[in-house]
């Protein structure tokens, strides 16, 4: 693989990703995690670790990571320990996070996507150290506030999946995708819900520059980017400052940083901690979590196909392209309801095409997901269909289209009638209009025969408006060719 070198420097990037996991009560206590509730008013006293209280390990989360080991060929540990990392943060009340550090639940993996490079998909891969369990912090308000800061503690003790990368990957474009096939694994396989905006699915991108062929240079960690558009956007200023500060002489010093957006820049907020600083030792209020062989066979039965294993089957069984199959899997949403619609119509090419083409285009106007979608999978086989067997010609599809999709109608073959869209199959009549468009028409005739194609085309434009657009264009052209011949 040829690494693409930006001013002469490789870049490198490795991920930490935590997925907060879909779960009704926190990770060591009953307290709710629901969204949205009046600020601390879903703090236990096992969130604040008061006197007298223990944690209790969640079950369902601990099935989270399973799923997410299993989903990447990681290794599930049979006995994974709890650590205490210390650290001060004000929404941290209990002055230590609990954590796995030695002993990671989730141990090895990869997650394997595409990236368009040239006119070719690429396979790329990204090496996974770890996936470990751990809680969240509560939330800092600093501008709701005059002079002051409020302390949420809500989200203290939130369930957290940690997924951490080996620094792979080469590129913002690789970042970027990594962390998309990512947010696709952990929404389709349901452990975490992935809204980026509620805090959901964070990335932390650690980004470093190097000549090529020299050791790993000073990592900058980029914290909590919330969009895959600001990750673009914040990785790509990284690099190119960190280039200029090495060019203008200036060495790079590890730290964690800030990306704002209203500016597009990352900004220094303190010097980066090393595992040292925090000070682990194991949690004494917690056992060792042992995962049986029965319960991650359990997990795994009860797991769905996986969409890199649905792609590869769309391309075997529907003969799709690669690019159509991972396309349609980006959401399991998505991919129902193309088999549904390419079963319905026994055409999948033509409902991949749709599904990929006008249907994802009014989702994206519409700014809605698959779930409100206003054509049915069956309308849309039903108007595939009537494509196929030639009943309406592709122009006359999208009026059809349009029809269902704003509610005028429902069912396929009356939107059809109604509109009186049917293309003529009768050879005699589109033989007369032929005949006359021939014979109005001499100068097209003439170019036609001295050998410009142009001039066929007007002609069949010519056909086609003296139909009403009804006439077959397929038909069209073989007609007119034999006659011109």
């Amino acid at each position: 693989m040829t690494v693409k070198l930006i001013n002469g420097y490789e870049v490198v990037i490795g991920f930490e990703t935590h997925a907060q996991l879909a779960t009704n009560s926190k990770i060591f206590s009953r307290a709710s995690t629901a969204f949205g509730a009046e600020p601390n008013t879903q703090a236990s006293a096992v969130d604040l670790a008061l006197p007298g209280t223990l944690p209790v390990m969640n079950k369902k989360a601990v099935e989270c990571a399973i799923k997410l080991g299993l989903s990447l060929g990681s290794v599930i540990a049979p006995r994974s320990i709890f650590a205490r990392k210390n650290y001060f943060y004000p929404d941290l009340p209990k002055g230590y996070q609990i954590s796995q550090f030695e002993i990671p639940v989730v141990q090895g993996g990869e997650v394997s996507f595409y990236l368009e490079e040239g006119k070719e998909n690429v396979l790329k891969t990204v090496r996974l150290v770890r996936a470990h369990l751990e809680e969240d912090a509560g939330k800092s308000v600093h501008d709701a506030f005059i002079s002051q800061s409020g302390i949420d503690l809500n989200r203290a003790g939130t369930p957290l999946l940690e997924i951490v990368t080996e620094p792979d990957i080469r590129s913002t474009a690789e970042a970027v995708a990594y962390a998309k096939e990512l947010h696709k694994i952990v929404t389709w396989i349901g452990i975490c819900d992935g809204n980026m905006q509620e805090g959901s699915f964070r990335c932390d991108a650690n980004v470093s520059v190097r000549k090529p062929g020299q050791p790993l240079g000073t990592r900058r960690e980029i914290k909590n980017l919330n969009s895959f558009r600001n990750m673009q956007i914040a990785i790509d200023y990284e690099i190119l400052w960190q280039i200029e500060q090495i060019e203008d002489g200036h060495k790079i010093q590890q730290a964690t940083v800030l990306f704002n957006p209203d500016t597009g820049e990352t900004r220094a907020m303190r010097t980066k901690e090393d595992a040292a600083d925090y000070r682990y030792f194991p949690d004494p209020d917690l056992p060792p979590l042992v995962v049986a062989p029965e319960w991650v066979e359990r997990v795994k039965a009860e797991m769905p196909e996986l969409p890199r294993a649905m792609a590869a089957r769309f391309v075997e069984q529907y003969a799709l392209p690669e690019y159509d199959a991972t396309t349609l899997t980006q959401s399991q949403a998505m991919a129902a309801y193309f088999e549904d619609a390419a079963k319905g119509c026994g055409q999948p090419k033509l409902a991949s095409n749709w599904v990929m083409g006008e249907i994802s285009r009014r989702l994206n106007t519409e700014e809605i997901g698959m779930e409100a979608v206003k054509v049915s999978s069956q309308q849309l086989a039903a108007m595939i269909a009537r494509i196929s067997d030639g009943t309406i010609s592709n122009n006359a599809a999208r009026t059809v289209f349009e029809a269902l999709w704003s509610g005028e109608g429902q069912d396929v073959d009356a939107v059809i009638e109604a509109k009186g869209l049917k293309q003529m199959n009768d050879t005699g009549a589109l033989e007369k209009i032929i005949d006359e468009v021939i014979a109005a028409n001499p100068g097209n005739v003439e170019q036609y025969r001295a050998g410009k194609d142009k001039a066929f085309n007007a002609l069949v434009g010519q056909v086609m408006k003296a139909s009403k657009g009804k006439a077959n264009p397929a038909q069209v052209n073989e007609v007119l060719k034999a006659k011109l011949a």
